[in-house]
């Protein structure tokens, strides 16, 4: 097993080191400490930035999911309804049955929202194992990567240090064995705010996002259980990842907190408080322009009636040869 999984993370692994050590090399050459904690954590920011970005559109895909989801959830209710209080299992099977054939006729995904989430944990893991691999051996020499990260690089990146105080490679467990308190207290501090960070992220979408048909569909129910769930998980994770596994988890976190917030203003889910509250903020636009709703929503309707053409004054003569000419 662990070969196979080595064998599936080996070229997400070889990209993580080729974008790494790009960043690296371009912070080396604006004049940054190559062997600095810092210059690697900017590295790990920008490796952040070049995923995130890569993953736009799937985070298209999934707002796109999220709106047929929202469509199929009246008919998702009959469903349920039709089945409430049945807990035999032919009930239990013909409820299922009918879901899946449902989200295959819609082209719906109830996981499609997963989906960025599911395509980031094998680079976060192949993260984690190239920091992990990164550390002095039993003789005391560095392993290079797969990739780009050779043995140099590699033994500046497994020793690099934050304000040299702090290893990247160190966890909060490390730390406590080897009793470095600094390591401690930053990788706290990140997973309070990566903590916070998700919870709020959750939390807009659930409280600004959903319209009510949403939040009768147990789509709804599963979210509000991954509301209190996943922050758990950040909590409990933070206790064994380096901490410069940490910065990737932490910057990721940020991206999806501004991402969402930009998405949920501009681009809510109809029926959703958030969809009132950008018709309220256009409206008053409007306003400040001196333009009102009508005219916006149906400029024919106030389209000016044209005026009838002048009537030209005609000479007798000229009158006559019109007739003759007509006859």
């Amino acid at each position: 097993m662990p070969d196979l999984i080595g064998t599936i993370l080996w070229p997400i692994k070889w990209v993580i080191e080729a974008i790494l050590v790009s960043f690296h090399t371009a912070l080396d050459l604006l004049g940054l400490d190559p062997a600095a904690g810092l210059t690697w954590v900017l590295s790990i920011v920008g490796l952040v930035l070049v995923v995130r970005a890569a993953l736009i559109p799937i985070f298209v895909r999934q707002i796109k999911s999220q709106r047929r989801m929202l469509e199929v959830a009246p008919q998702l209710k009959k469903i349920q309804d039709k089945y409430k209080g049945k807990k035999d299992q032919f009930s239990r099977e013909a409820m299922s049955r009918e879901t899946m054939a449902l989200y295959k006729d819609t082209g719906t995904n109830p996981l499609a929202s997963c989906l960025p989430l599911l395509i980031q944990m094998p680079i976060f893991f192949s993260l984690f194992s190239v920091l992990n691999e990164a550390k002095p051996q039993a003789d005391g020499s560095y392993r290079e990567g797969v990739g780009l990260l050779s043995q140099e690089l590699s033994e500046q990146f497994g020793s690099s240090s934050l304000f040299g105080i702090a290893p990247l490679r160190l966890s909060i467990q490390s730390a406590l064995e080897v009793g470095n308190t600094v390591v401690v207290i930053i990788a706290l501090v990140m997973v309070v705010i990566m903590t916070a960070s998700q919870f709020i992220t959750q939390l807009q979408i659930m409280s600004k996002n959903q319209s009510p048909e949403m939040k009768a569909s147990p789509t709804y129910k599963q979210q509000r259980i991954l509301l209190y769930i996943l922050p758990l998980v950040f909590a409990f994770s933070g206790f064994a990842f380096p901490i410069g596994v940490m910065f990737y988890w932490l910057t990721s976190n940020i991206w999806t907190m501004v991402q969402q917030f930009i998405v949920i203003r501009n681009m809510p889910t109809p029926g959703s408080e958030a969809a009132f509250a950008r018709e309220t903020r256009l409206a008053k636009k409007r306003q400040r322009r001196g333009v009102t709703v009508t005219e916006v929503d149906a400029p024919a309707a106030i389209e000016e009636p044209k005026k009838p053409q002048r009537v030209q004054p005609v000479s007798k003569n000229r009158a006559k040869k019109q007739t003759g000419n007509k006859k």
